[in-house]
């Protein structure tokens, strides 16, 4: 165990207590099925920490699947906000103007990699920046097909949907989604169908999945001059938060451009310093056509953007539209969000501390046979749990008992992929915090073996 401060966790009764019940009781009657993973109830947050109805405080390791980046209720976000609220909620702009979604738009601009002459979409979702950019490349290409990646997640909507490649069940029932998206292997250097061991080749692993897609895609079946975009994540969301080589989007863009294809990254869960980069794109030193935008753009208000090369938009006006996409305050959220970010340091600090997390999270595997593999990028981290380190088996069972007895202890963890947690908390987190957290999950790494 290590040191750190007093601890701000605190659980006070059975969860769920009772109100947490009662509440748990009304939501399954009254809310469609979606995915509930832990029975708690969030009341208020502070910081890095969230608190339920029933007054139990737990240390957050999830910031709401990587949307509260600056952490709860930070001051001048919500200062920001407020100031919108008492001023104007909603003024539709997509038929008429707002001076704080044009500062969004160019403020985005201004942070989003890109030599070149950028313009904004906004949308409410990821998914909903999915679907626009899907127009988006099919409107300015005047091509109907796609290339997407085994292990993806890009949302759940139609569109999206075909893209989706990392869990079968989301695809349960809802056959067909949109036709004309091809997938491809991702670069996973842990676990990839070619049997390659992308630590220690990276190159090789590169290699074999462009020349999946130029040799086995573009020569037999797939002509390149139908592609209308490549949509791929920097890193993995659902899919396990898997890194590629470092060299895989310099030689994926490449191939692209060789035959006019717009590069769309989704950086929906990357962005806005989760990786210790305002993006994603900037650690592997690739400028796309597209950036996908949402999740922490406005700290937790509902909010999405498309950030695509000027060229690209749209000829003629109606051709997409919405109805709340950059709503009022959601835009204030997302200039208060930028400014905060760079005004703290809260980028440099996901870095720092995600370095920290990652040399502990090695110490695990090093003791434990049962951790197969720790991977990320600054705050987005992963550690993988498997049956057996030789032949990597997936070890689903033991990871939700991880996930149970850090929840009981009081602290919050999501899953990802098949067998992997996440580590996302906040890009405030401090080291003893990080460390308080460490501790309860190697607890229960150990408690569960």
């Amino acid at each position: 165990m290590t040191g750190h401060g007093k601890s701000k966790i605190n659980i006070r009764t059975q969860i769920p207590g009772k109100k947490g019940k009662e509440i748990i009781e009304m939501s399954r009657k009254y809310m469609a099925t979606t995915t509930q993973t832990l029975p708690v109830v969030g009341s208020h947050g502070n910081g890095v920490y969230v608190t339920d109805v029933d007054d139990n405080t737990y240390l957050d390791f999830t910031s709401g699947i990587s949307v509260t980046n600056l952490g709860y209720n930070d001051r001048y976000v919500v200062s920001e906000v407020e100031k919108q609220l008492h001023k104007i909620w909603h003024f539709a702009g997509t038929d008429f103007y707002a001076e704080i979604q044009a500062k969004a738009a160019k403020a985005l601009v201004s942070i989003t990699p890109g030599r070149f002459d950028k313009k904004v979409f906004f949308t409410n979702s990821g998914t909903e920046s999915v679907e626009a950019a899907i127009k988006i490349a099919k409107a300015y290409s005047k091509r109907h097909q796609f290339i997407g990646f085994i292990g993806s997640f890009h949302g759940r909507t139609h569109g999206s949907l075909s893209f989706t490649a990392s869990k079968a069940l989301q695809h349960k029932d809802f056959f067909p989604s949109m036709p004309g998206v091809e997938h491809v292997p991702y670069p996973d250097p842990y676990r990839n169908p070619f049997g390659i061991d992308g630590y220690e080749q990276p190159t090789e692993l590169v290699n074999r999945v462009i020349d999946f897609i130029d040799d086995y895609l573009f020569k037999t079946y797939l002509p390149p001059e139908e592609v209308a975009g490549i949509l791929v994540e920097p890193v993995l969301g659902e899919g396990g938060y898997i890194v590629p080589p470092k060299n895989f989007f310099t030689e994926l863009h490449k191939l692209a451009g060789s035959h006019g294809i717009p590069l769309m990254l989704d950086e929906v869960q990357t962005g806005f310093g989760r990786t210790g980069r305002f993006f994603a794109s900037e650690y592997f030193n690739v400028e796309p056509e597209m950036i996908l935008l949402a999740k922490s753009i406005a700290s937790g208000i509902p909010m999405g953007a498309v950030v695509l090369r000027s060229e690209m938009d749209f000829k003629e006006e109606g051709m997409h539209s919405n109805t709340f996409g950059g709503n009022l305050l959601a835009s204030a959220a997302c200039v208060a969000t930028i400014e905060q970010l760079k005004k703290i340091g809260a980028i440099k600090n996901s870095k720092n501390m995600g370095t920290h997390a990652m040399k502990r999270l090695k110490e695990f595997k090093d003791r434990y046979e049962v951790v197969g593999d720790v991977r990320g990028l600054g705050l987005m981290l992963a550690i993988d749990f498997v049956r057996d380190r030789k032949t990597k088996r997936f070890n689903e069972k033991f990871r939700y008992k991880v996930i149970e007895r850090a929840f009981r202890k009081g602290l919050l963890l999501l899953s990802t992929g098949r067998s992997a947690i996440r580590l996302i908390p906040p890009l405030t987190i401090t080291e003893s915090e990080i460390d308080e957290g460490l501790d309860i999950l190697e607890d229960s790494i150990r408690k569960s073996e």
